[in-house]
Formats: C-alpha cells, sequence, structure tokens
C-alpha cells in the first residue's frame, strides 16, 4: 500500500484524567468578569478573538486558547488559533500537538481535507515522536472518511506499530482488517484493545460480525448481548448523570458519545486531548470535548 503526497487522513484514543482541572488564562487574555454571563459558553470566542491575542503570546499559551475553543465546540476559531500557534512555535513537540489538535477541529467540522492536511504536516515534523501514534490514527479516520480504506488500514497499522499499548488504534485496526474480510485478524485486534482498556459497544458489536464471519454464530449472539448491555448501563448512567439527583460529570466513568454512522475514531492530538468512542459501527475518534493533558 502506497500514500501519494496529496492523499488525505483519518482517526482517534484514550485520555488521562482530567489535565484541565484548574484550566487558567494567563494574564494577556484577562477578561472582565462583569462582561461574563456564567452559562454563557461563547465568552472565550467574544472575548478573546484573534485580536486578543498579542503577537507576543508564546506559542504554548496560543495552543491553550485553541484547544479550549475545541473544548466549547467553536471549531472555527480552534483551527485559526491553532494554526497560529504551530507556526508561532519553535519547539517541535508543541508544534506538532498544534497541527494534529487543528486536524481534530476540522474533523469536527466535516473538513476531512483540511484535517488530512493538518496531520501530514504534524507527521512532517517528526514521524515518531510522542504524537505520532495520534497522528496516524486520526488520519486513518479521515481516510477512511473520504473511502479511502487501503491507506486508512496503513495508518492504523502504523499508530499500533508507534504505540503498541493504545487500545483506540488497535480497535481501529480491527474495525478496517473487518471491513476487508479478515476476520480471524479482527478478532485479534478487538481483544488486544480490550485488554488495553478500550471496550465499548461499538467494539463489541464489530467483534460479533467478525465471528459471524467466522462461522461462530454461538459465541458472536453473547458478543452481541454483551454489547447491548454494555450500552444500556452507559445510557443509564447519562440518565442518572443529567438528572438533578444526579452524580457529577466528575464521579462518572467515562462514557460513549454517538457520532452516527459507520466510520472510523479520531484521536485528539497530544498531552491536551480527550477520547471519542464511537456507536453505530465505526472505528473510534479521539474527543474533544475535554482536551487533557497528561
Amino acid at each position: 500500500m502506497t500514500d501519494n503526497a496529496d492523499d488525505h487522513e483519518f482517526s482517534e484514543g484514550q485520555g488521562f484524567g482530567d489535565p484541565y482541572e484548574g484550566f487558567d488564562l494567563g494574564p494577556e487574555f484577562e477578561i472582565d468578569p462583569d462582561e461574563v454571563d456564567p452559562v454563557d459558553s461563547r465568552v472565550l470566542t467574544d472575548l478573546l478573538g484573534g485580536d486578543q491575542l498579542p503577537d507576543s503570546a508564546d506559542a504554548e499559551r496560543v495552543l491553550d486558547v485553541g484547544i479550549e475553543y475545541i473544548r466549547i465546540n467553536r471549531h472555527e476559531q480552534a483551527t485559526e488559533t491553532l494554526e497560529r500557534a504551530a507556526r508561532l512555535s519553535e519547539d517541535d513537540r508543541i508544534a506538532q500537538e498544534a497541527w494534529v489538535n487543528k486536524g481534530v477541529a476540522h474533523a469536527e467540522l466535516e473538513e476531512y481535507d483540511a484535517a488530512i492536511g493538518a496531520y501530514r504536516e504534524a507527521l512532517d515534523i517528526d514521524d515518531s515522536s510522542e504524537h505520532a501514534a495520534t497522528a496516524e490514527t486520526n488520519l486513518a479516520y479521515a481516510l477512511w472518511e473520504f473511502g479511502r480504506t487501503e491507506q486508512a488500514l496503513e495508518h492504523a497499522e502504523r499508530a499500533v506499530e508507534l504505540d503498541p499499548r493504545f487500545g483506540q488504534a488497535w480497535y481501529n485496526r480491527g474495525f478496517f482488517l473487518n471491513e476487508r474480510g479478515l476476520a480471524e485478524d479482527a478478532v485479534a485486534a478487538f481483544d488486544n484493545a480490550v485488554r488495553l482498556g478500550y471496550r465499548s459497544a461499538d467494539l463489541l458489536e464489530e467483534k460479533a460480525l467478525a465471528l459471524e464471519q467466522l462461522g461462530e454464530d454461538e459465541r458472536a449472539e453473547e458478543v452481541v448481548d454483551e454489547a447491548e448491555q454494555l450500552r444500556a448501563q452507559n445510557e443509564q448512567d447519562l440518565v442518572g448523570q443529567q438528572s438533578p439527583g444526579g452524580a457529577s460529570a466528575e464521579e462518572q466513568p467515562p462514557r460513549e458519545r454517538g457520532l452516527g454512522g459507520d466510520r472510523p475514531g479520531e484521536r485528539n492530538g497530544g498531552d491536551r486531548l480527550g477520547e471519542r468512542n464511537n456507536r453505530d459501527g465505526r472505528p473510534g475518534e479521539r474527543d474533544n470535548q475535554d482536551p487533557l493533558r497528561e
């Protein structure tokens, strides 16, 4: 399998706790609290427009602001701010992280060509760094969205090579193997993902499909039942979290967020990333709702 230089990219993995707990903007980004409605999530965008980011702002602070835009779903502003961070930075690690997160923001906007370009920029900086596995799995996701499943599998496999303990990368690899009819290899990849702590209803449903292809119908039915139970439990937990007497988000375990449709998943890039789990039979995407810091 080969890649053309103008080809596009794809997909995501696991979180690392709550790295943005106590997140603070620096003094150059100070906001007058009298101007802020505490329930208005648009305040960051409205009060921290491009003209509010001084030319002297260092790249890492700009990166933090870009990631905060992702967290509040202001993805257009995120793409602009993250590109600025990447171009400002003299530190390859920060620049690579900014490009990966820029790709995530573009993917949220379904601008997969731009996402692919951002992930390739990240890999051009260093294709074996701590952020490279994230870039590779995200690239796989975007390639899958473009129907380039062969290239998607290639990048999913590269992500696993770079980080063999990246559970979501194993899930994505299994998803693409399943798509190509390589059911036995797909089951092994799904089992690796579960052993590494990545277990979702989608994964179990994909595994059941692979088992059916192998003629293991009874085992497939058991796995489908397990997937249904897990999904029901996730939904019940979500209802409990949203009810007045429910536990706070901090007290709840990570849960799945539906992406809709059959597709792989995308991992947010770098130290400030979250994880998006997937539903309805598609590979996993790294979530941008709660960007994380290791």
